[in-house]
């Protein structure tokens, strides 16, 4: 009984810190533009926090940008636009995930390129192991063996 309560416990928990930041007196009368609004705030970058959307932070400026937001739709601007805007003001760094530009390559290049670095290590590695160990068996003398045959069956050597 007590585990049913600390997993019910556990799961208000976690789910009540799902909560967003967006204030009643934020959201627009429309249902549609209200959606592209959250979807746009969730795709930018809180300044100050950093590590969080718009739509999650609680941060004065985090508003502040969900209200620009907010009247660039009502003004009828494009997704595309309210963005463009965004990033004219403030710089790429605003966008969560950046856009793929030459000056973002190493950014979006690096992780597969890591990755594949890695996965080449590990087969060369593997590769020198498997190298090592077949030639072990070839690098005993003849003595060695004898004397390993003999250690095997028991007998001692001086």
């Amino acid at each position: 009984m007590i585990r049913i309560l600390l997993c019910a416990f556990l799961l208000v928990a976690f789910t009540a810190t799902a909560t967003l930041a967006v204030q009643p007196d934020e959201i627009m009368s429309d249902p549609a533009k209200e959606a592209r609004a959250r979807d746009l705030s969730r795709e930018l970058r809180c300044m100050v926090c950093q590590n969080q959307s718009i739509d999650d932070s609680e941060a004065a400026l985090a508003r502040d940008l969900r209200l620009l937001v907010r009247e660039r739709i009502a003004a009828g601007d494009s997704d595309a636009q309210v963005v463009d805007f965004l990033v004219a003001r403030y710089g790429e760094f605003v966008l969560l995930k950046p856009r793929l530009n030459p000056h973002t390559w190493l950014l979006w290049l690096l992780p597969p390129l890591a990755l594949a670095g890695g996965g080449l290590a590990l087969w060369a590695h593997g590769r020198r192991r498997l190298r090592t160990s077949a030639g072990a068996e070839q690098a005993l003398s003849e003595d060695e063996k004898a004397r390993l045959s003999a250690l095997m069956s028991g007998e001692t050597q001086p």
